[in-house]
């Protein structure tokens, strides 16, 4: 039986606040059955999202069920990862009817002792995709034999389309016949692609070693490998997992994302938004000890710009770096997919 979620986002949803729901949605879509957010006066997914079609918001369980969803997913990646706890009786009740739960959060529903006894009780699957391997180790600089080339993305700040961008660039460069693997490193890229480890949720002495073997492992069947970035090398809290990526993986080059409407860090309204030549040159001085990467492209999250800005702001990205910029999901991506194709076959080796 295919997986048909409920995803959960209960005041929560929209483009920012429900992660790993929109990307279930934007992706997946075949995949979930209907949103649960009790708050939300929408009617389906494209009204809050622009995207999704008829996916229907529902404003109770039952509805979620008579919707044909069979499994929950907590649809939301919240600051420090906690479930909510308004948000029990539904996990409750999805065990009950024999439901797999899928959560990304750093709080694990599987190591919680009410929701473990009740899925050994009515034989349900819990399935925290943040849940790290138990045998990971440091990294060594071992990715530098692989043969593929790599690519991490990288951003101004978190939630800037890491993610959603290396899934557009990875579709483009599949249509062109290339061999591409995308490495998931976070929740939603996880649940996307099937396999990855959620770097954010590994002790910090084995990050690198999480994106090392991450890279080797995607290397294995495919010349180019698109790593899912994480966090942002200036973010005052979570640029221990950005430094672990990029010293794990080796990047031989860098895509950089940022919304243009974003001046500071989110949250950190006192650490202001470097200009973006300025980001490009702190990005390869992080890892040109190790080996020297440029950045090659710029991906733009425009979603709250018009049409006309968007377009400005993307060519005065252009303009300040001498980089193809675009934003893969409201354009075309083909200008930093040209960009990959053409430093994959001139890199040295």
């Amino acid at each position: 039986m295919s997986l048909k979620f409920l995803a959960i986002c209960d005041g929560k949803f929209g483009p920012i606040s429900s992660k790993t729901a929109n990307g279930a949605i934007r992706f997946t879509p075949e995949r979930v059955a209907a949103v649960l957010d009790t708050q939300c006066t929408a009617k389906t997914a494209h009204d809050v999202l622009g995207y999704g079609g008829d996916i229907p918001v529902v404003h109770s369980f039952a509805d979620g069920v008579a919707a044909g969803a069979n499994a929950l997913l907590i649809g939301i990646a919240p600051t420090g990862g906690q479930l909510p706890q308004t948000w029990r009786g539904w996990i409750r009740e999805a065990i009950q009817s024999r439901m797999e739960i899928w959560s990304g959060l750093h709080f694990f529903i599987g190591d919680d002792p009410e929701f473990a006894a009740l899925a050994a009780q009515f034989g349900t699957t819990i399935r925290d995709l943040r849940k790290p391997p138990a045998d990971l180790v440091v990294s060594t600089g071992r990715v530098r034999e692989v043969k593929s080339t790599v690519i991490l993305t990288v951003g101004s700040d978190c939630n800037m389309g890491k993610m959603t961008s290396q899934l557009e660039l990875r579709a483009i460069l599949k249509r062109r016949g290339a061999s591409v693997a995308f490495a998931g490193t976070g929740q939603t890229g996880i649940l996307i692609e099937g396999w990855g480890i959620a770097v954010d949720a590994v002790i910090a002495d084995f990050i690198g070693g999480a994106a090392e073997r991450l890279t080797m492992d995607a290397a294995k069947a495919a010349d180019i490998v698109l790593v899912e970035g994480q966090g942002s090398i200036i973010h005052p809290s979570y640029s221990g997992v950005t430094y672990g990526l990029i010293h794990g993986t080796l990047p031989h080059a860098f895509v950089l994302c940022h919304q243009p409407s974003r001046k500071t860090i989110d949250h950190n309204d006192w650490v202001p938004l470097p200009p973006l030549k300025e980001l490009v040159r702190l990005h390869e001085e992080s890892v040109r000890y190790l080996r020297p990467a440029p950045v090659i492209g710029i991906c733009l999250n425009t979603f709250d710009l018009s049409e006309q800005a968007a377009r400005d702001a993307i060519k005065a990205a252009e303009d300040e770096t001498g980089l193809p910029a675009t934003d893969p999901v409201r354009f075309s991506g083909d200008y930093v997919a040209d960009a990959i194709q053409r430093f994959h076959a001139t890199r040295p080796r």
